[in-house]
C-alpha cells in the first residue's frame, strides 16, 4: 500500500532501524522543502533541567547519529557533563516522525577535521568568531570578531577550533511514529540495552 505516494509496507517488517531511518530520510529529502536533516535535540543541565533546540543532523551509521557544535555552548557543556541525548525528527510533509535516545561520544578528530574542511569558509570562521551561548553586548562586537579572524585567516587553510567538534549518539532506543486516521497511528519502537547488543523491536499503542 501506499500513503502520500509512499511505499509503507516494509515499516513494520524492517529488522534493523537504520535501515528504516535512511529510507525515511532519503523520503524527506524529495519531499521537504528546508532542510530534512533538521533535529530537535535534548540535553539535561546539571541540574537536571531539560534543554531542547535544532540542530543539524550531519551523518548516521550503525555506531549512531553524528552532528558539530562548539563545545563550550550550552548544549556542548550539558552533553559533556551528562554524555546522554535525545533527538526528534518530524517530516511533516511525510506524516513522520522517528525519536532515539542514547549515551554520546565525541567524534575522532579526523571526523571533525573533514566535516569542518567541508563546511563554507564563512561558517568556518563563524566558528572562532562566535562565543556561543554567551552574553553578545551587540551586534556590532560579533561583526568585529568575524573581521578579526577573516584578517587572520585570508590567506590558506583555516583550522579547526579545538572547542568545535562533533557527537555521536549511540542509540539504545528508536522509535518511529506514523500518522494514521482517527489517530490510530503506527509506532514500532527498536530497543538494545547497549550499543553491542542486537535490536529487539516491540509495535507500541499510539
Amino acid at each position: 500500500m501506499t500513503e502520500n505516494g509512499l511505499t509503507t509496507g516494509d515499516f513494520t517488517e524492517e529488522t534493523e532501524p537504520f535501515t528504516l531511518f535512511g529510507a525515511w530520510l532519503k523520503d524527506a529529502e524529495a519531499s521537504e522543502i528546508n532542510d530534512p536533516n533538521a533535529v530537535s535535540l535534548a540535553t539535561v543541565d546539571e541540574s537536571g533541567m531539560p534543554n531542547v533546540r535544532m540542530v543539524l543532523l550531519k551523518g548516521y551509521d550503525v555506531n549512531g547519529f553524528v552532528f558539530y557544535t562548539n563545545f563550550e555552548s550550552q548544549k556542548g557543556q550539558e552533553i559533556l557533563g551528562q554524555k546522554k541525548a535525545a533527538m526528534c525528527f518530524h517530516w511533516k510533509s511525510l506524516r513522520r516522525q522517528v525519536r532515539l535516545r542514547g549515551n554520546v561520544e565525541i567524534v575522532t578528530d579526523v571526523e571533525a577535521d573533514a566535516y569542518y574542511q567541508t563546511r563554507p569558509r564563512g561558517s568556518r570562521i563563524g566558528a572562532w568568531a562566535s562565543k556561543q551561548s554567551r552574553p553578545l553586548e551587540g551586534r556590532f562586537a560579533l561583526e568585529k570578531a568575524v573581521a578579526e579572524y577573516t584578517a587572520r585567516y585570508a590567506i590558506g587553510e583555516i583550522p579547526r577550533p579545538a572547542h568545535w567538534s562533533g557527537f555521536r549518539i549511540k542509540p539504545t532506543s528508536i522509535e518511529f511514529w506514523h500518522d494514521r486516521k482517527f489517530r490510530l497511528h503506527d509506532r514500532m519502537e527498536f530497543r538494545r540495552d547497549t550499543p553491542e547488543q542486537d535490536w529487539s523491536k516491540v509495535r507500541m499503542y499510539p
